[in-house]
């Protein structure tokens, strides 16, 4: 397991990964000694893009070492919070909280989640100054190591190096912390997948050419400008920051056309069948003396009604154009449906024409980035957080409503099919609350949320701290019970999923690291210390996550003659120790004699046991690709 993975990564360089991507599609572009045929490669593409030598990109010390992080997998493990996730509210709920380095959720929820997230929300540091976001990493490169992987000299791998260990809070520093996990949550996202991004004025303009080299420029979709707060007049300059900015790339333009349409009312009615409508005002705020083409009376054909222009509000159409749009049936007067509340005539728009123009704006400002006032300020998502805790231990958490907002947007119902939500920077938990009351309403979502958030220490001298919270993470797991509890309170008929399931990611200590290092595979007998050191959950929790089974699959705990072995579809797991004849023998037994039982991979925890007793298993297990079934067993012994 965690010996396998650092073996791996001491054989990962920057651009390995890109460079699989391409052997797997373009096998022919490789070169017998391994290089890649550049030429050849544009030979392949030429008649599909257009190829162009010149270009711009945004540069930065450490962009390929940003590169590699997300390349190197994790060495933590997760371990179940077992007290918690076994009460009645939670232990059956599908959504999940992870304490834990975002980096190392990341690649954990790779294996399992790659292409299921529907929307992603997150409110990374501003590195502002005052944040306090300072560049750490935990990898112990030396100079001389990370000039060969990322194929620099020494001095400028040292410069990288620099900026990992002085707690450096640059711009550099800055994008190469956001570029791998960008990296990952880009892969994470199904087709049609939204992410959006909270920022302000420090980072914005660099994150907006980071997200264009990480989605493509193609898949910008806006920045929508969110007020946070009303004017201030003692700033310097005379110049006040009341704004955020929340970045948007949209993987498809479905995305678009939702949110386009967002709020908006169409029609099905008998007159045009298949062909959903809505209606628009058609006046505009000009007056007679500044549109003088657009001031006269509109009269309905079909009856003679007439309807006279505003002096103060003209029709925003000419005579001409009215009389081009009445043909085409643009034209809807208050007589023609009895369910519209009308006084004058208005304006109809297909929807089909809508969803064409959003797709057609794909890759500009698709949508009004002019956000509604019900979206709520600073003041109000302060005010969510204190009205759940009746105190101030959170600062400037984002209002529920804005959430809510961009969920909605992003997300379609659908009661089949559960959407998934994911929050890698989840602070005090706003976006599980959202998720939540969305769910609840009438008619309401299906949606599941995965969060994340760093066991951030609080400092002492604050009043959180004296409440008894030591971590960030420990308010946002408690304001997701009150709101859960809130939620219930206020609809005490709602059975939706109000829990959730708890890990922890955990990096072995350096006694673990030295036992794994020193372990031998030969060996008569294994080590059950390092078994009793991680935990059988943690191990298992791990392995199912790694499978593609996910945080909360459902296994079964399989009795074999004593001997306690972990089942799951294709796969099942052999982790506690002391593997006696009986077990093997009953495992073939019901190789032979159930229909359904047909596990494939046979998982191994390598340290539980002795050389002769894995020989024992696999010899063993020849039986049954020489039986009925005919099945090819894979053994998988991880260390």
């Amino acid at each position: 397991m965690i010996k396998d993975i650092i073996k791996k990564n001491k054989t990962m360089t920057s651009g390995l990964h890109e460079l699989d991507v391409l052997r797997e599609h373009f096998p022919a572009c490789f070169k017998a000694d391994g290089s890649f045929d550049i030429i050849r490669f544009q030979e392949y593409l030429k008649d599909k893009i257009n190829i162009n030598d010149e270009g711009y990109e945004l540069r930065f010390l450490g962009k390929n070492y940003g590169r590699l992080l997300a390349s190197l997998d994790t060495t933590t493990v997760i371990v179940p919070d077992e007290p918690h996730n076994s009460l009645p509210q939670h232990k059956d709920s599908k959504n999940i909280y992870i304490s834990g380095d975002n980096l190392d959720a990341l690649k954990h929820l790779l294996k399992s989640y790659a292409g299921s997230i529907k929307c992603i929300y997150i409110d990374p540091p501003y590195n502002t100054g005052s944040d306090g976001f300072v560049y750490t990493d935990s990898f112990n490169f030396t100079s001389e190591e990370l000039s060969v992987k990322l194929s620099i000299t020494v001095e400028k791998a040292q410069r990288i190096l620099d900026l990992t260990r002085r707690g450096s809070a640059s711009h550099s520093a800055w994008l190469m912390f956001m570029l791998p996990r960008l990296l990952l949550a880009r892969d994470l996202l199904t087709k049609d997948g939204v992410i959006f991004i909270s920022i302000d004025d420090n980072e914005q303009s660099n994150l907006k050419l980071l997200c264009d080299d990480i989605f493509g420029e193609e898949c910008f979709s806006a920045i929508f400008p969110w007020r946070k707060r009303t004017a201030k007049s003692d700033v310097p300059f005379g110049i006040s920051q009341d704004y955020e900015w929340i970045l948007c790339y949209a993987r498809s333009d479905r995305f678009l056309a939702g949110i386009d349409g967002k709020d908006r009312k169409y029609y099905e009615t008998d007159d045009f069948p298949e062909k959903p409508w809505r209606v628009h005002d058609m006046t505009t705020q000009k007056t007679a003396s500044e549109r003088p083409n657009s001031f006269f009376t509109i009269v309905n054909p079909k009856n003679g009604r007439e309807y006279p222009p505003n002096p103060n509000r003209t029709w925003c159409v000419t005579k001409d154009t009215f009389d081009s749009y009445y043909k085409e049936n643009r034209i809807v007067f208050p007589d023609d449906y009895d369910f519209l509340n009308i006084e004058k005539p208005v304006l109809r728009y297909w929807k089909d024409d809508d969803m064409k123009k959003a797709g057609d704006r794909f890759g500009q400002f698709a949508v009004s980035t002019q956000l509604p006032k019900n979206v709520g300020m600073s003041q109000d998502g302060t005010k969510d957080f204190d009205r759940l805790f009746n105190a101030k231990y959170f600062n400037y958490p984002k209002p529920v409503s804005l959430i809510k907002y961009f969920i909605e947007g992003a997300v379609e119902k659908d009661k089949e099919k559960p959407t998934l939500i994911l929050d890698f920077f989840s602070g005090s938990g706003t976006t599980a609350q959202a998720v939540m009351e969305l769910n609840s309403m009438d008619d309401g979502y299906n949606l599941q949320y995965i969060l994340v958030q760093l066991p951030e220490a609080i400092s002492s001298d604050t009043e959180a701290y004296n409440a008894g919270y030591k971590t960030i993470d420990e308010i946002g797991i408690d304001r997701i019970n009150r709101a859960a509890k809130k939620i219930k309170e206020m609809n005490p008929l709602f059975d939706g999923d109000l829990g959730f399931r708890h890990f922890t990611l955990k990096e072995p200590s350096g006694i673990q690291l030295e036992k794994i290092e020193k372990f031998d595979k030969n060996a008569v007998i294994g080590d059950g210390t390092l078994l009793d050191e991680f935990g059988v959950p943690s191990v298992l929790t791990t392995w199912l996550e790694r499978d593609g089974y996910g945080l909360t699959s459902e296994y079964q705990i399989l009795d074999l003659g004593g001997y306690k072995a972990y089942y799951i579809d294709k796969h099942l797991y052999f982790i506690n120790r002391n593997l006696p004849d009986e077990a093997v023998a009953t495992l073939l037994d019901k190789y032979q004699s159930e229909a359904g039982f047909n596990p494939q991979n046979i998982v191994i925890y390598g340290y539980s046991f002795g050389w002769s007793e894995l020989q024992g298993l696999k010899d063993s297990l020849q039986t049954v690709k020489s039986g009925e079934k005919n099945l090819h067993i894979n053994f998988d012994v991880r260390y």
